[in-house]
């Protein structure tokens, strides 16, 4: 081309449209397990390139449809040792709201058979209990049992002698009548088989009266729990009138609280528990039939101050929680508790129905609420608008109230 005369160079601007928003993932972090399937997060950003240079933009200005997942299984190795499950139980109820069971245990990946659950207690674990609905019950279609109510235990005006009757002491406690079993006393006469039937169902129960006598030998099942609740300002001291456990064989009885735990099997004859607060539960493990412990157990006012005056213990199988409570002003930077206590054989089941802790981005470490199951000490923590389920695993639960 040299005869010919050349062209000047010059660039032109082809497009002053810039590129639309897209999204960009970064590389994915670390793996949540060390073994068998877990999850890596990995950041995803709308950006936008402007004169060359990747811009941050606001989420809404990709395509939504188009956002790549921020979390990817991942998988290092697999774990020697894995958590399994029995299928569910049928639901405990024929009709209305029950709930299901299913059995938990350690397996090993080599063997494929169950091993000590300790091999995996590193493992997170899948719930064991779920509620369920098996239709509604024509009979009781617009009706309420009594004592349906969840309702604060008020403390008594005066804490009645074991003479009083059961009813008097149901009274002063505020409860209906169905909330707690009847006081159980020792058999006299004709009414010995009677008496001995009612034994045989004291396991699984929750006592509210101010005093009383729990008799727990003869239960048919080898693990009897019963649980005795007083309001808050009270603690419980109990008595051991008799025992025929067989230590030898490993009978045993367990005492526990939210501030004290005990067991034991010797020596049990008239010594003395106290529960240094409110709620008390008794586990009683006997090997042969018909061998177990006669409890007295009374309430009085608290030695030592273990609540705050703005908590709350509540009793019973439904009811309603509102936060926040009418409290005086200067106690509004105070955390609140809400202690729940029901039947051993039963369960709790907390639903959010309304919630509004903030926007759900700004998840602050001080706008949420605290749920603990006192059975495992684990705690659940939920923020933002979420109308959450929590299910308990035990029979005792804690709520806080955070800001």
């Amino acid at each position: 081309c040299q005869p010919v005369p050349k062209p000047e160079s010059r660039v032109e601007v082809c497009d002053l449209n810039p590129c639309p928003p897209r999204w960009k993932v970064s590389p994915a972090g670390p793996c949540s397990s060390s073994c068998g399937l877990g999850l890596a997060v990995q950041l995803v950003t709308c950006v936008q390139t402007l004169h060359g240079q990747e811009v941050l933009q606001e989420e809404h200005l990709c395509p939504v449809a188009e956002k790549p997942l921020t979390t990817v299984p991942c998988v290092i190795r697999t774990c020697s040792y894995e958590w399994s499950f029995s299928e569910w139980s049928e639901c405990s109820t024929s009709c209305g709201n029950g709930i299901q069971t299913r059995q938990d245990f350690c397996l090993s990946s080599l063997t494929h058979k169950p091993v000590n659950p300790l091999f995996c207690r590193h493992f997170p674990k899948a719930i064991v209990l779920r509620g369920c609905s098996a239709g509604p019950c024509p009979e009781q279609e617009g009706t309420q049992s009594p004592g349906a109510q969840l309702q604060p235990v008020k403390p008594a005006t005066h804490l009645p002698t074991a003479a009083a009757a059961p009813e008097h002491r149901h009274k002063d406690l505020g409860v209906p009548l169905s909330a707690g079993p009847q006081e159980q006393t020792k058999p006299s006469g004709g009414e010995e088989d009677t008496a001995k039937r009612s034994f045989l169902c004291v396991c699984g129960n929750l006592f509210l009266n101010a005093t009383g006598i729990i008799n727990m030998t003869g239960v048919e099942s080898r693990d009897c729990t019963v649980t005795i609740g007083r309001p808050l300002r009270e603690e419980i001291s109990v008595t051991i009138l008799e025992s025929s456990l067989n230590c030898t064989a490993g009978e045993v009885v367990l005492f526990s609280g939210r501030m004290m735990w005990r067991t034991g099997c010797r020596k049990l004859p008239l010594s003395l528990i106290n529960s240094r607060t409110n709620t008390l539960i008794v586990k009683q493990r006997v090997v042969l039939p018909g061998n177990g412990v006669i409890l007295q157990y009374n309430s009085r006012t608290a030695t030592k101050k273990y609540y705050q005056d703005c908590d709350q213990q509540l009793f019973g199988p439904q009811g309603e929680i509102v936060n926040p409570g009418q409290f005086p002003a200067e106690r509004q930077g105070v955390v609140c508790r809400t202690f729940i206590t029901v039947a051993p054989r039963q369960r709790i089941s907390i639903r959010a129905l309304k919630a509004d802790l903030g926007p759900e981005g700004n998840q602050t470490h001080f706008n949420y609420i605290l749920v603990r199951d006192v059975s495992t000490m684990r705690t659940v923590v939920f923020h933002g608008k979420k109308q959450f389920l929590w299910q308990s695993t035990g029979s005792q639960a804690e709520i806080e109230f955070h800001e």
